[in-house]
């Protein structure tokens, strides 16, 4: 596959290379990887994943779907981000906005003939980042066929319609989180699919679930929160607070050990949703 980054000619498949994680000594050993992008530290972790990702990309001669979405949701970020850091005027250097405003006129450029030659695409990747960033009724029409289909297997493109579906269909929203957590390793899991189930249980009005899963992504990610709010969630009850608090521990660390399977999170899954036929 011959692709360009601002009309720089690159081929996947050339080589096969050794995944170093460094993005500077990629840039040196590869600088046709990175001549488009800025070069000071704004930036950082967004132009670092771009990189890395137009590295991995080199190697894979043809590339997958999901690689290519890849490349255009880093590529988009970036673009994102030093369009921001364009605007920021260095006294010091003028030299640095110049080049990072260099850098956004480049990845634009980039985005730009990447998004149109992925158009119109069949993967069910490539038509998700269509409709969900353009509102391309083809691509829309794509997506839905190939889950109606059981042609969508990538857990992460399972959660990302999961998400649509919490308020167009809850029931189909239950159903994909479901498969997303039964399909996960406790690698790929990610503890905001908890968020999304438990505004699920919050429409519903079912406040103890809300409370369960909430404290469970707590648990996960050590975010702050308010003790009084989420003690306001089930009506001030502290007994109910502690079996619930047990609860969200045990089930955090049955996700991070990836026993999923053994929870009663797969338990109530499994009560609520139809067996299939």
């Amino acid at each position: 596959m011959i692709t360009s980054f601002f009309g720089i000619p690159l081929v996947f498949g050339l080589f096969g290379c050794e995944q170093p994680t460094n993005t500077q000594i990629i840039c040196n050993k590869n600088p046709e990887l990175c001549a488009d992008l800025h070069k000071d530290s704004w930036c950082r972790f967004e132009r670092g994943d771009l990189i890395r990702n137009r590295f991995k990309l080199k190697s894979i001669q043809d590339p997958s779907g999901k690689e290519i979405y890849q490349q255009l949701v880093y590529l988009e970020s970036y673009n994102k981000c030093v369009e921001l850091a364009a605007g920021v005027q260095h006294i010091l250097h003028p030299e640095r906005t110049n080049d990072r405003a260099r850098a956004f006129g480049l990845s634009s450029q980039s985005l730009a003939q990447l998004q149109e030659s992925t158009k119109g695409s069949s993967d069910p990747h490539l038509a998700y980042y269509h409709w969900s960033r353009f509102n391309d009724s083809d691509a829309e029409a794509i997506v839905f066929a190939a889950e109606q289909e059981n042609k969508i297997t990538d857990t992460d493109l399972k959660a990302q319609l999961a998400s649509y579906f919490v308020k167009v269909s809850p029931q189909k929203s239950k159903q994909l989180y479901a498969q997303v957590f039964q399909g996960s390793t406790a690698e790929e899991f990610d503890p905001d699919w908890l968020l999304a189930l438990a505004t699920l249980y919050r429409l519903e009005n079912k406040a103890e679930i809300e409370y369960w899963l909430s404290k469970t992504n707590i648990e996960l990610t050590q975010a702050n929160f308010s003790k009084e709010q989420m003690l306001a969630l089930i009506k001030g009850d502290k007994a109910l607070q502690r079996r619930l608090d047990q609860d969200a521990t045990k089930l955090a660390d049955q996700l991070k050990g990836g026993k999923y399977q053994q929870s009663k999170l797969k338990i109530l899954l499994d009560k609520e949703l139809p067996k299939p036929l």
